[in-house]
């Protein structure tokens, strides 16, 4: 079938044809949204599941969806070496500049921005001689505002004054927080507080992170109220009647259908991941001679399918571990595809526990494995047991 009418797309954060199986969550952030509007507190949100699951374009769309009440929105990628400090200034630089055409106070903006550029230019860890932010904010840094250094301290201040102006348009700000297990323990801590605050305060400023299962731990050992400062929403793999949505409606859309058993068989290869249903399905697509779909297409499309996933999904997150780290891997792959113990693994390997640490935190700091809990490990992409099993040692 003609390949540029192919409406699957398995691509890192991009929004598939159709979103389904998200309903749940998308109604409990339309919630959050509304109870904000009317000045109602309301918790922050965090989106936590594996890779592949969708939690960026989940986090997307509820950005659309919150530009779509003329709020002003900001988003950020957390990452491991770097503070959030700088990323999170030049977010809520977006979010205000969004809601300042709106403004009718300009001195109220040029205000915030002042406070804005001496958040973003207080910065401890940065290099002698780099502490010069040009953000495109022409106007001067404010002093005594969000800029003594201690980012708990200046990052609370800066909620406190940006869902000041958002107060003033009868609004909210969202503040989009990808990768967010990737923020560094210290600057966690800080957004935990400033977001404490803001619940007290009753500020329309919200903060909406997704990222890996171990999120809520990392955000728990951080503060322990965390707990009750965020709205969590676990998402996982979709069921069978939300999967088959997924392929059948944007294909009707196309004038195109599936037999009964090729969404059978693509069920049972795709085990209703999104990332792999958009995989499969496209492959599906591109191979099929004609209308409808057979569970035959399906059948001599799939290799295709698994061999692009074993080089992208898969294989490009093998190649970032070194020797010992993929002997790691490979001990947890023979063991099983649930969490696994980490003693199981040391034994399997003939090594003390304490010897592999160095191996195992290296594998969570590249996002590779998690801390199911404690003594337990387990990996952050789906199957990526069973593409380890079928590789050479």
């Amino acid at each position: 079938m003609d390949p540029v009418r192919n409406p699957y797309a398995p691509g890192a954060g991009q929004r598939p044809p159709e979103l389904a199986g998200r309903d749940r969550e998308l109604q409990q952030f339309e919630v959050v949204l509304e109870r904000v509007a009317r000045g109602r507190p309301e918790r922050s949100m965090v989106v936590t599941g594996l890779r592949g699951v969708g939690k960026t374009v989940l986090l997307n769309t509820f950005k659309s969806m919150a530009m779509q009440r003329l709020w002003g929105t900001g988003k950020i990628e957390a990452r491991p070496d770097q503070s959030i400090r700088r990323p999170v200034a030049a977010a809520l630089h977006m979010a205000v500049r969004e809601l300042a055409p709106r403004h009718r106070a300009p001195d109220r903006i040029e205000e915030f921005l002042g406070v804005l550029k001496a958040f973003a230019m207080r910065d401890p860890a940065a290099a002698k001689g780099t502490s010069h932010w040009s953000p495109g904010i022409e106007v001067p840094a404010s002093r005594g505002r969000a800029d003594s250094g201690d980012l708990e301290i200046d990052l609370t201040e800066l909620f406190v004054d940006a869902a000041s102006v958002a107060t003033d348009l009868g609004v909210g700000i969202a503040l989009f927080i990808d990768e967010m297990q990737d923020v560094q323990a210290a600057d966690v801590s800080a957004l935990c507080a400033a977001c404490h605050e803001l619940s007290q305060t009753g500020g329309p400023l919200i903060v909406v992170g997704a990222g890996l299962p171990h999120l809520p731990s990392v955000l728990s050992a951080s503060k322990s109220y965390s707990e009750r400062l965020f709205r969590y929403a676990r998402i996982d793999k979709l069921d069978r009647e939300a999967a088959d949505l997924a392929l059948i409606l944007p294909a009707r859309e196309e004038q195109v259908e599936f037999t009964q058993e090729a969404l059978d068989a693509l069920y049972e290869a795709a085990d209703g991941y999104p990332y792999f249903v958009q995989a499969y399905g496209k492959v599906a697509w591109d191979l099929a001679p004609s209308s409808p779909i057979t569970a035959d297409d399906v059948k001599v499309s799939s290799p295709e399918a698994e061999e692009e996933l074993a080089v992208g999904f898969f294989g490009s997150r093998y190649e970032r571990a070194t020797p010992a780290e993929r002997d790691y891997m490979h001990a947890m792959a023979q063991i099983g595809d649930e969490p696994v113990g980490t003693a199981e693994v040391a034994d399997r390997l003939g090594r003390k526990p304490s010897s592999l640490s160095p191996a195992r935190d290296s594998l969570i700091k590249k996002g590779l494995i998690y801390s199911a809990e404690r003594g337990l490990i387990a990996f952050t992409v789906p199957h990526f047991g069973r593409f380890l099993r079928a590789q050479p040692i």
